[in-house]
C-alpha cells in the first residue's frame, strides 16, 4: 500500500508540461538522478506541485536555495491523504534508500516507556528508550509499560504510580548490609528497604508481582483489591477503615486519569488505527501487534464489484495480522543474528504510533483490542472519515436531534 505508485521523467526543455501534470497535493516524492552513483533526493511535501517547482524550476543566480534542475532524471511518488501515511510512507523508503541514515532523516527516537527488569535480583521501575527482545522478536527481560509521550510524562506518572507499591527507587547495588543506613523512602515506610535487609527475598519478589501486575491490567488489579477490601470493611461495619480505603481508590482513579490511553503493556499493544487516504472513499487501516505496526490496507467503500461486505473485509485483514498472516511492516526474520535490529525496529515503530498519537491536532482515529476488535464501532468511525469536509465560509448545518463532529484536519 505505501509504494511510489506514480512517476514521471523530467525534461527541461518541458519543465512546463511535467509541472502541470504534478497534483497540487500532499505527498512523498523521490527524486532519481541523472547519474548512476548518485544518492536519490526523498522528500515528504505538503504540496507536490510546489515544492518541485522551487526544487526543478530554472535556478536563480542570486539565491543559495537548493536546486535539483541539473540533477533530476525522473521523479516517483505518492499522494498521502493523512500524516500518519506519510510519515510511515516516507519511514518506509528511507529505510530502503538510506539504511545508515534514515533515522537521522526522520529523526527517529525511541519511545519512553516504564520497564521493570525482572532479571535483577530486587527490581525496581524505571524509564527507558531501550527494549530488550527475544529470537521471536518478543519483549524480554522484564515487563515493558508505555509508550509515552515524553521521558518526563512517564516519570511523572511513574512517580504518582510507585506510591502504592514499596518497590525500591533507589539506584544502589543491593547488597543486604544491616548497617546501611538506608534511604528517605525507607525512612517513610514507602520501601521494603532491601538495601540494609528490610524484608526477604520473597516478601520483595512479592511487591514486585503486585507491581507487574499493575501493568500488565492498566491498574486493574490494584483497583480490584481495594474495592474488595472496602467492600468487606463495610460488611464488617468498620466505616473508618472503609473511608481510608476509598480515599485510596479515588487517589489511584486520579493517578490512572492521567494514563494515556495508549500506554499498556507492550505485548498486548494490539489496535487499528484509520486514516483517510488520497482515494475517494478509501480509508487506510493500519493494525498494531505488539507494538509493530502491519502492513496497511485499503479499505475502499462504494465498490459494487465487492462481493464482501466492510465488516467482513475489516475482520479477515485484523484476523490475519493477529495470526500472523498479514506480515510486519519491513520485519526481519526472527533470528538470532537479527535480534538486535528487531529491537530497534520495535523501538521506531513505536515512535511512529506515539508520534501520531500525541500529536495536536491528531488526525484519524485509534480502537484497540481487549477481548476481541469493535468492528461496529470500526465502521462507524470509517463512516465519520469519510463524511465530506465542511467548508469553513458556510454556516455549518447541524441535522435535529445531532450534535456536529468536527471533521479531523
Amino acid at each position: 500500500m505505501l509504494e511510489l505508485d506514480a512517476g514521471l521523467a523530467f525534461k527541461e526543455e518541458d519543465d512546463a508540461e511535467f509541472f502541470s501534470l504534478l497534483p497540487a497535493r500532499p505527498a512523498v516524492c523521490l527524486i532519481e538522478p541523472r547519474e548512476e552513483n548518485a544518492e536519490p533526493y526523498l522528500i515528504r511535501t505538503a504540496d507536490l506541485r510546489r515544492r518541485l517547482q522551487r526544487l526543478l524550476g530554472p535556478a536563480d543566480p542570486a539565491s543559495k536555495r537548493l536546486n535539483l534542475r541539473e540533477f533530476a532524471r525522473a521523479v516517483h511518488y505518492r499522494e498521502t491523504g493523512s500524516a500518519f501515511e506519510q510519515a510511515l510512507t516516507y519511514y518506509r523508503h528511507a529505510k530502503q534508500k538510506f539504511p545508515k541514515r534514515y533515522r537521522d532523516l526522520m529523526r527517529l527516537r525511541p519511545a519512553a516507556v516504564l520497564k521493570v527488569n525482572l532479571r535483577n535480583a530486587y527490581p525496581r521501575c524505571y524509564v527507558t528508550r531501550r527494549i530488550a527482545v527475544d529470537e521471536q522478536g518478543l519483549p524480554a527481560a522484564g515487563a515493558y509499560y508505555g509508550p509515552f509521550a515524553s521521558r518526563r510524562a512517564a516519570q511523572a506518572f511513574a512517580e504518582k504510580m510507585l506510591d502504592f507499591f514499596k518497590v525500591r527507587r533507589c539506584q544502589i547495588k543491593i547488597r543486604r548490609d544491616p548497617a546501611f543506613p538506608g534511604c528517605l523512602y525507607s525512612e517513610m515506610k514507602m520501601c521494603l528497604a532491601p538495601c540494609f535487609a528490610g524484608c526477604t527475598k520473597e516478601e520483595y519478589d512479592v511487591e514486585v508481582n503486585r507491581l507487574v501486575s499493575f501493568l500488565e491490567t492498566s491498574g486493574g488489579s490494584l483497583r480490584g483489591g481495594f474495592e474488595a477490601e472496602r467492600e468487606k470493611a463495610s460488611e464488617e461495619l468498620d466505616f473508618e477503615r472503609a473511608a481510608a480505603i476509598h480515599k485510596k481508590v479515588e487517589k489511584l482513579d486520579d493517578v490512572l486519569r492521567g494514563r494515556p490511553e495508549l500506554a499498556r503493556r507492550i505485548q498486548d499493544l494490539d489496535a487499528v488505527i484509520l486514516q483517510r487516504t488520497a482515494r475517494e472513499q478509501t480509508i487506510g487501516v493500519y493494525a498494531v501487534r505488539g507494538g509493530r505496526l502491519a502492513e496497511p490496507y485499503e479499505l475502499r467503500f462504494g465498490d459494487t464489484r465487492e462481493p464482501r461486505s466492510a465488516e467482513e473485509t475489516v475482520r479477515e485483514y485484523l484476523e490475519g495480522v493477529m495470526g500472523g498472516g498479514v506480515p510486519l511492516l519491513s520485519a526481519p526474520s526472527p533470528i538470532a543474528g537479527n535480534i538486535r535490529q528487531s529491537a530497534a525496529e520495535l523501538g521506531e515503530h513505536l515512535c511512529l504510533v506515539a508520534r501520531w498519537y500525541y500529536s495536536n491536532p491528531r488526525e484519524g482515529e485509534i480502537f484497540y483490542r481487549e477481548k476481541d476488535w469493535p468492528y461496529r464501532r470500526i465502521l462507524r468511525a470509517c463512516a465519520r472519515l469519510l463524511a465530506p469536509k465542511k467548508d469553513a465560509k458556510e454556516e455549518p448545518i447541524v441535522p435535529e436531534g445531532k450534535a456536529q463532529s468536527e471533521e479531523p484536519k
